[in-house]
């Protein structure tokens, strides 16, 4: 019917007559007209990784990062709105140096998570503000073993064995659903994440565009950092004249 919902849409703290935040779902329609990102949790550490769709061809390789370590063992994966991304970064960043401070201990995966959805709710809350259009991959290893999270733009928290985000998350899903994540480990879950993302990578539209991977494992002393890039697969033949690793 015509002029249902009108008006709802107007501020973050209005529902819909259906029940539905219509800015809530605006920043989900962002994130999935983003580049695609994904993350995987092995039996070793965890790996995170995205492609990153280029502007121009004199943009210098490796920047605009959006793999951020937030502790020495944890860190966060952007996927949608870069600024967004970074203002929950440097909060993130806030709450795992106030964990070390008063407890002298790093922060745990799960307690990370939950501040960072905490933090992404609030702005869901008032009409001064608006969504953070970015979801989060959180990354972490600590006394708690490997664990990935992923946080969306109404602050919602789950963990995941892997997950997906972006315009091609679909495809990346299924993809992810074949692995066996008992078994897996962070070097073959480093190229399986970036053979989905050559797989769903869209070369008619984006045909420049680079790979940004980063991992938490044994292999990194259980440090959050970028995957060097000569342990990152080349492109097919096809992409090879558009996708390059981004360098750490």
């Amino acid at each position: 019917m015509a002029g249902v919902g009108t008006g709802a849409d107007l501020d973050c703290s209005i529902f819909s007559a259906e029940g539905r935040v219509f800015q809530v779902e605006y920043a989900g329609k962002a994130i999935d007209s983003g580049a695609t990102a994904v993350g995987i949790c092995c039996k070793d550490g965890v790996v995170v990784a995205t492609e990153k769709l280029l502007a121009s061809k004199m943009l210098e390789k490796g920047t605009s990062q959006r793999a951020h370590a937030v502790d020495y063992q944890a860190g966060i994966l952007i996927a949608g709105v870069l600024p967004d991304g970074r203002n929950i970064v440097n909060r993130a960043r806030e709450e795992a140096a106030q964990i070390r401070d008063v407890y002298g201990v790093p922060i745990q995966g799960q307690s990370l998570a939950n501040r960072v959805g905490e933090y992404m709710h609030l702005f869901t809350q008032s009409a001064g503000a608006r969504p953070l259009g970015c979801n989060c991959f959180v990354a972490s290893y600590a006394d708690d073993g490997p664990q990935l999270f992923l946080v969306d733009p109404s602050g919602h928290t789950v963990g995941y064995y892997a997950c997906a985000a972006g315009k091609a998350k679909t495809p990346a899903k299924t993809a992810l659903e074949t692995i066996d994540f008992s078994k897996v480990t962070c070097a073959e879950a480093v190229k399986k994440a970036c053979e989905v993302l050559y797989d769903v990578h869209d070369a008619t539209k984006d045909k420049l565009f680079e790979l940004e991977v980063a991992w938490v494992c044994d292999a990194s002393k259980r440090r959050f950092q970028h995957v060097p890039a000569n342990l990152i697969p080349p492109p097919p033949a096809a992409a090879a004249g558009s996708a390059a690793a981004a360098a750490p």
